[in-house]
């Protein structure tokens, strides 16, 4: 809005603003104010000009705050314009608020710096982000799918390409910088650091560079990477690693527990892992200096004397109690369900490379709830054990935790002659083997601390697991169809970065809800585009989108959004 004056004596003033109509801009009349000598008549004011700019700032300050309403028009026998996009994604604005306050874009400015490449790195690499959390697919799709977005992407699909190879040669510094930069937006807790390891499936037959054959935890006869992921007790991922299918992953705990005491300059934490990656030299590693470390152990594997211990019912605690119980004279109450029972021995030990005593904790809990929870899932195997006894063809195919564990494969008849045909039955002896173990869960630390704290800790363990679900489920980011060793690492790089902002995201929200919920919105927030009028929500408000513009500290759900104000949410979402 603007004043117009007239050109004779006593000119007139008008109010106008620009307008488009039918694609055409043109000028319209507001407000006619009245001739100069009426102004000052009017309003007691000897100079008309410095009255009108008075006013129409006024009126300027009073329309920015102020709510209007807009007539839209369309027309029932007006097609739409072809090749023309109507809808565009705005869940990413809200990820993309955590991605700039990560400095994301700063530290692609210093690669670039550092590099000669003229594409723009920081925004192939956000939209990557963007694409895996809303659109995971390939990097082709990714492509595609980040011209949904508000912003479109100014990048050729082969640069998408040459910016993996840099990013993969850059992974360990984007690291390091994620984990300083992350302590400024939100609180990390890196006092106790979970460690764990899993692989990724490639659709390919033949092995090669890091894709080698190895025990695939999805049993799939296809080449697999091995993923080992650092995270802290806060649920926020801290360093990761690629390695090659076929290596043992008790490896690869030492070699990136060095990388984050290195370039995060960390150097006091517990490290706390599952009985898989629990090997002696990797306990031996963190017992020294201020490292400590808690581990799973297995009850099954432990020495004959150490499991009678562990499964004596005799001589339990309680946290907040001085009695001894007996375990086997427990009622199966609601109480008693919620309460977890522990105690504790001494293994006394010595490590002779470094010449000093080596000793570890024993910690064993029992629990009421887990043991039914144990059973529970027993009981489904033995009857899917009965279904397997039924078609005999399949039964002699078995895994560690596989249901035909439990059938019991009888060749021969009673008087020792071999059968014609052999009999398949329900193992007793093994069902009330494993039934023993019902409730016990074991761990092994060199900490002095209060059991009941480290059973604690090792419980939240849990959260690296669904770390894990989350890139694989919610972030498909298997099977992988990458074929160079350098861009499969940036894969995973983006996957992990994704994951931080995402679990960041569910930080802020309070933790109120669910991943599938979070994700499932974002990529349902899209807008409507009505041309010059601007921007109309297309979805639905619910209380997580409130949440989600609470904590971004701006809204896409108005009515209608103006192209100007979509320019300041834009502008909002890249503020750190």
């Amino acid at each position: 809005m603007r004043i117009m004056k007239g050109k004779s004596k006593d000119p007139t003033y008008h109010v106008i603003q620009d307008v488009r109509r039918n694609g055409k801009r043109s000028t319209e009349i507001i407000e006619n104010l009245g001739h100069a000598s009426e102004i000052c008549k009017k309003y007691n004011v000897s100079d008309a000009d410095a009255w009108a700019n008075e006013y129409i700032q006024n009126l300027r300050n009073n329309s920015s705050n102020a709510n209007h309403k807009f007539l839209v028009p369309f027309y029932t026998d007006s097609i739409i314009k072809s090749g023309r996009q109507l809808s565009f994604n705005a869940g990413y604005l809200f990820l993309q608020k955590i991605y700039y306050q990560l400095g994301i874009d700063s530290i692609c400015r210093k690669i670039k710096k550092d590099n000669s490449f003229n594409y723009d790195l920081d925004a192939i690499l956000s939209r990557l982000v963007y694409g895996r959390i809303l659109y995971p697919s390939s990097k082709l799709s990714s492509f595609e799918q980040s011209k949904e977005l508000l912003e479109q992407p100014h990048f050729e699909l082969h640069q998408i390409y040459r910016a993996l190879s840099v990013l993969s040669d850059n992974s360990d510094f984007i690291q390091a910088e994620l984990y300083k930069r992350s302590k400024k937006i939100i609180k990390r807790s890196t006092g106790v650091l979970f460690y764990d390891c899993t692989n990724y499936f490639f659709e390919l037959e033949h092995e090669d560079g890091i894709k080698q054959y190895g025990p695939s935890k999805e049993h799939r006869p296809n080449p697999i990477v091995q993923m080992g992921l650092f995270m802290d007790k806060s649920g926020i991922p801290l360093a990761f690693c690629i390695n090659p299918g076929n290596q043992n992953e008790q490896l690869s705990l030492k070699p990136l527990e060095q990388q984050i005491m290195r370039d995060f300059e960390l150097s006091k934490f517990v490290v706390c892992t599952d009985a898989g990656l629990s090997s002696d030299a990797n306990r031996r590693f963190n017992n020294f200096g201020e490292r400590s470390f808690i581990t799973t152990q297995s009850v099954k594997k432990l020495k004959k004397e150490l499991q009678d211990w562990c499964l004596d019912s005799k001589e339990w605690e309680l946290e907040g109690s001085n009695k001894k119980f007996d375990i086997s004279k427990l009622e199966d109450t609601p109480e008693n369900r919620n309460k977890i029972f522990y105690k504790q021995t001494l293994l006394e030990g010595y490590d002779e490379e470094r010449d000093i005593t080596f000793n570890q904790t024993l910690i064993v809990t029992y629990s009421l709830k887990y043991k039914l929870y144990q059973q529970t899932i027993r009981e489904g195997q033995i009857e899917r054990a009965r279904k397997y006894i039924s078609h005999p063809s399949t039964v002699d195919k078995r895994s560690q935790t596989d249901a035909k564990r439990f059938i019991k494969k009888t060749p021969y008849t009673t008087d020792g002659e071999v059968a014609d045909k052999a009999l398949y039955e329900l193992d007793e002896t093994v069902i009330a083997n494993e039934a023993r173990f019902d409730g016990f869960y074991a761990v092994c630390t060199n900490l002095d601390d209060d059991p009941a704290d480290i059973a604690r800790i090792n419980h939240d363990r849990w959260e690296i697991e669904e770390s894990f679900r989350i890139m694989k489920t919610e972030f498909d980011a298997r099977p992988v169809y990458l074929h160079r060793d350098d861009r499969i690492k940036a894969h995973f790089l983006t996957c992990f970065i994704s994951l931080i902002i995402y679990r960041i995201l569910e930080k802020q929200l309070g933790e109120r809800f669910t991943c599938e919920e979070i994700i499932s919105t974002l990529r349902k927030m899209n807008m409507r585009d009505v041309g010059e009028y601007g921007y109309i929500p297309n979805y639905t408000r619910t209380e997580l989108t409130d949440a989600l513009h609470e904590n971004a500290g701006f809204r896409t759900d108005t009515e209608l959004t103006t192209p100007k104000a979509m320019a300041g949410i834009i502008r909002r979402s890249k503020g750190k």
